[in-house]
């Protein structure tokens, strides 16, 4: 028996209605069960803590346990590709940062593309590395600095976290910008680069406030310049690159990001609920303590800072040579 037409397209239009009206219902009962917010890098850096200042909010903010779990290895990568498997439920959180959008370039052969594969929720906090030489280097500012490195090629020593590290891409596009030769000195994490700076064996290193800002106050370092394009509350009195290399910019990031095909209603409930922790004073007194500031952005804005920043280290990758470790 056939149907009227006025009939059938009535009861098309109402199935075709069906799953969006499903998903609507589901985005409003998440989340339902704990969540897992991958980090991948062990506990106790500023991703970390990030992540927890941010899990904790986001359990009180939802109602349900945003759970911490840190997936360390191969510079971000195994954490990384642990979120790209998961099911696109919600369910599986990832802490994405300044590493990935190196690591995009970085390696030759990944089994994910992170912009592909990761969908942006939100930014979360954005905050400045900062140039700093033993207090026995003869240059006590930026241009005295590139005037030394440019008088003596190949005499300076910069550390860094390793091979595509943020401070190694950062140290690259200062060499970049400014036209001088230093010997790149790759260490396996921060800790062993801040150890030698501050014994002597190297001259220069480009750590995250956060980690060097103790040693600059005690005049264990001397900072140059911070690296984002405005001051450091942390570090008022100290100057920007971009005072003397104007266009520099480099900064140490994180957001949230969640596997492809997540369904938008689940980003935007997160997004939403990153973005109230965000205009919490609480949460910015925490994530001032780290250096950085609150970078609320929707999730369109947050994809496409991602897309520049992986541009942007593209080239300095490319331009520096840089291998994984």
């Amino acid at each position: 028996m056939k149907l009227p037409r006025r009939q059938f397209l009535h009861l098309a239009a109402g199935a075709a209605a069906l799953p969006a009206v499903s998903r609507f219902a589901w985005a409003q009962a998440y989340p339902s069960r704990p969540v897992r917010l991958i980090v991948p890098v062990a506990p106790a850096g500023a991703s970390d803590i990030t992540a927890r200042v941010m899990g904790q909010w986001l359990s009180e903010r939802l109602g349900q346990q945003f759970v911490i779990d840190n997936r360390p290895g191969a510079n971000n990568i195994i954490g990384t590709e642990a979120v790209v498997r998961a099911p696109a439920d919600g369910y599986t959180l990832l802490m994405v940062g300044t590493a990935q959008a190196i690591n995009a370039t970085l390696y030759d052969k990944l089994n994910f593309n992170f912009i592909r594969d990761v969908a942006p929720v939100g930014g979360v906090i954005r905050g400045s590395l900062v140039v700093v030489v033993h207090p026995s280097f003869p240059a006590k500012t930026v241009p005295e600095f590139i005037a030394y490195a440019r008088a003596h090629p190949r005499k300076v020593n910069m550390a860094s976290a390793g091979n595509g590290s943020p401070p190694h891409v950062s140290g690259e596009l200062f060499k970049m910008m400014a036209g001088v030769d230093m010997v790149h000195v790759p260490y396996r994490g921060g800790g062993p680069a801040l150890t030698d700076l501050l014994s002597g064996q190297v001259q220069v290193y480009f750590p995250t406030t956060v980690g060097s800002i103790g040693y600059i106050r005690a005049g264990r370092l001397r900072a140059l310049a911070v690296t984002t394009t405005t001051r450091s509350d942390a570090l008022p009195d100290i100057p920007t690159v971009a005072e003397f290399l104007p266009g520099y910019e480099a900064s140490f990031w994180y957001g949230v990001g969640v596997p492809k095909n997540t369904p938008a209603e689940i980003v935007d409930k997160l997004n939403e609920a990153i973005n109230a922790g965000l205009a919490d004073p609480t949460i910015k007194a925490r994530l001032a303590d780290l250096g950085g500031v609150p970078m609320p952005m929707s999730p369109a804005e947050f994809g496409k800072f991602i897309a520049d920043e992986t541009e942007k280290w593209a080239k300095v990758v490319k331009f520096s040579g840089a291998k994984p470790d």
